[in-house]
C-alpha cells in the first residue's frame, strides 16, 4: 500500500434511513479499507448504526476506527480531541490505507467532519460525498417546500443567542433551527415571542424507528429534547404562483 494512493473520504450517509443512502456513497463504504465515525464513549455511533446492514458483508475484510469525542465545552479540549482524531486517522493514510469518515446527514453542514478535513487536507488527499441533511429530510417528511418563489430561507443554530433567533424569525420567511434539543424551551419562548409558533413543526430522529414529528408545538413539553431534534418555520400564507 502506498500512502499516495490513500484518501480520506467524507460520507454522507443521510438522516437515520439507510436507504437515503447514495449509491456513490455505498461504492466508497464496500471500497474503503478503514471505517471511522464518531463514537460515544460506550461505543454507540448513529452514524455507523445508519449503514449497519451494509457494514455486515464486510466483517473481517475493513477496519473499524471509533472516534470517541468527550465534546467538552473548553475549546481548546476539543481541539486535542480532534487533533487526536486526525492523528490517529493519518497513520492509516501513512500506510496507503484509505479511509471513509461515516457522516451524518451531509459531511459539511453542522458535521465534525469539518474539523478533521481542515487538520488532513494539507497532508493527503480528500473527498467529500454529499448526503441528504435533515433539514431536506424533514422538509419531505413534512410534505412542506422549504422555500417558493422568492421567499427567504435561513438556517441557523439553536445555540445562537435570542436576539439573533428573534432577527432570524423576522426576517426570513423559512428558517430550519437546528441543534433544537438542549434549548427547545428558550425556542419555544422565542417562537411564541416572534409570532410564529403557528408557523413551526418540531422533528426529532428524522427517519429512523423513534422518529416523532410535532404538528403543533404548542403541545410539546416545556422540556429539552434529543440532540438530533429541530423546528421547521414557514409562513402559513405562502405564494401560489
Amino acid at each position: 500500500m502506498s500512502p499516495e494512493n490513500a484518501c480520506f473520504y467524507g460520507v454522507g450517509v443521510g438522516p437515520g434511513d439507510p436507504e437515503l443512502l447514495t449509491l456513490k456513497a455505498l461504492r466508497h463504504i464496500q471500497q474503503a479499507d478503514v471505517i471511522a465515525y464518531i463514537a460515544n464513549p460506550e461505543g454507540h455511533s448513529q452514524a455507523r448504526q445508519i449503514v449497519a446492514e451494509f457494514l455486515r458483508p464486510l466483517a473481517g475484510t475493513v477496519t473499524e476506527l471509533p472516534v470517541v469525542l468527550a465534546m467538552s465545552d473548553e475549546r481548546s479540549a476539543i481541539n486535542r480531541e480532534y487533533d487526536a482524531a486526525a492523528a490517529a486517522i493519518c497513520r492509516h493514510l501513512r500506510e496507503g490505507r484509505s479511509v471513509a469518515f461515516l457522516c451524518e446527514g451531509d459531511p459539511l453542514f453542522f458535521a465534525s467532519f469539518s474539523y478533521l478535513l481542515d487538520r488532513i487536507k494539507p497532508r493527503f488527499s480528500c473527498v467529500v460525498i454529499p448526503g441528504i441533511s435533515s433539514p431536506q429530510a424533514a422538509s419531505a417528511r413534512l410534505q412542506l417546500p422549504l422555500t417558493m418563489l422568492a421567499e427567504s430561507y435561513a438556517v441557523i443554530s439553536g445555540r445562537h443567542d435570542d436576539a439573533q433567533i428573534l432577527l432570524t424569525l423576522k426576517q426570513f420567511d423559512s428558517v430550519v433551527i437546528m441543534k433544537a434539543g438542549r434549548s427547545r424551551q428558550r425556542l419555544l419562548a422565542l417562537l411564541q415571542q416572534s409570532g410564529r409558533s403557528d408557523d413551526a413543526r418540531y422533528l426529532e430522529y428524522i427517519g429512523r424507528t423513534d422518529e416523532r414529528v410535532v404538528e403543533d408545538v404548542r403541545t410539546l413539553a416545556d422540556e429539552s429534547g434529543p440532540y438530533f431534534s429541530l423546528f421547521v418555520v414557514t409562513r402559513q400564507e405562502r405564494q401560489s404562483r
